[in-house]
């Protein structure tokens, strides 16, 4: 069954990704699931069709990361793959116009254009967001600060402008432009490989017992939600599964794992992610110059990020997405920015 699209809205952007589709409308709808993308790629078509009939549009215009998820053998595959699962989609539910997809260097494609640039049409969503980023930069050096669910990604704008010193993923990496932590998927032996327990330092087992997202619902930086089995052991996400999926981080019985210790251990994890994001807000400044004058946060990190903004020292002024957008389009930021760049709103 298709919906029309004619009496809905002109337009819809979804940012595919690896763990998560997001999709926005530019006007402050939002939306985002998550979607193990590596274990059911085959379905991507049909729940990226599911969204777009609750919100029908005219046309569509997607960005992505999901590409280098390991269930295809190449990015360009992976882009080949997501492209035609969001050109198969747009037409289930009856959407008017062709599908645009956006490119590294700013262009809206058309879908032959990014099949012939898989390079560019790659990990495209943070130069996006960095453009919504940039419209709201408080200063002419700038930094977006942008911490997600599963990476950070920390973009320089210089007088309204995203100056990155790399555009693809491996350039980003190596430049401390995109590091590889988050608020909720990165798996805490990724993180530390201790964590304090009755008075001593316990080493933490080499396997996915718990992820960020434990030790940031013990500390408040997430809500429960427990409906939600989107976690290491697939139990819900509350805070007393937590404290048990931290506990067995260490190997320790949940019954010897208080309160008091569940906390100890989110807060040292904490603090460890806090630094990682530091030394990269540290290098990508120094290789600019030197400090910026202001900050631009978004994503639904902003507890992370700010921690890491108290530990360089700076004094900058910072604009917070979140209060400014709301906490839902922030966290599809990409998305949104992607659908006001289609409709002229965002230079």
């Amino acid at each position: 069954m298709t919906f029309p699209c004619a009496h809905q809205t002109e337009l819809l952007a979804l940012d595919i990704g690896g763990a998560n589709i997001k999709a926005a409308d530019g006007l402050g709808w939002a939306h985002g699931e998550p979607f193990p993308l590596w274990r059911e790629w085959q379905r991507l078509p049909d729940a990226l069709a599911s969204i777009l009939r609750r919100h029908p549009p005219r046309r569509v215009v997607a960005t992505m990361t999901g590409e280098i998820a390991d269930c295809y053998p190449s990015r360009a595959a992976g882009v080949a793959h997501i492209t035609a699962a969001v050109v198969e989609a747009a037409a289930a539910a009856g959407c008017e116009e062709e599908v645009a997809i956006y490119l590294v260097d700013g262009r809206l494609a058309s879908v032959a254009e990014a099949l012939g640039e898989p390079w560019a049409a790659a990990a495209a969503n943070w130069h996006a967001a960095a453009r919504l980023a940039a419209a709201s930069a408080p200063a002419d050096r700038s930094l977006l600060v942008d911490v997600g669910s599963t990476t950070t990604d920390i973009i320089p704008i210089r007088a309204g402008v995203p100056v990155p010193r790399a555009r693809d993923d491996v350039g980003r990496m190596a430049a401390g432009e995109l590091v590889y932590t988050g608020l909720e998927r990165t798996p805490v032996p990724a993180i530390v490989r201790s964590l304090p327990h009755g008075g001593t330092m316990r080493p933490v087992a080499s396997e996915r017992f718990a992820d960020a997202r434990d030790a940031w619902l013990l500390l408040g930086g997430l809500a429960e939600d427990p409906a939600s089995h989107d976690t290491a052991d697939g139990g819900p996400l509350t805070v007393a599964a937590a404290r048990t999926r931290l506990a067995r981080t260490m190997l320790l019985e949940p019954a010897s794992f208080s309160a008091d210790d569940a906390a100890a251990a989110a807060a040292w994890i904490a603090a460890a992610q806090a630094r990682q994001v530091a030394r990269a807000l540290r290098r990508v400044a120094r290789g600019w110059g030197g400090p910026p004058a202001g900050i631009v946060l978004s994503g639904h990190g902003d507890a992370l990020a700010r921690r890491a903004l108290e530990q360089t020292g700076w004094d900058v002024a910072v604009v917070s997405l979140p209060e400014l957008l709301g906490a839902a389009v922030s966290r599809v930021a990409p998305a949104h920015a992607l659908a006001g760049i289609a409709r002229g709103l965002i230079p």
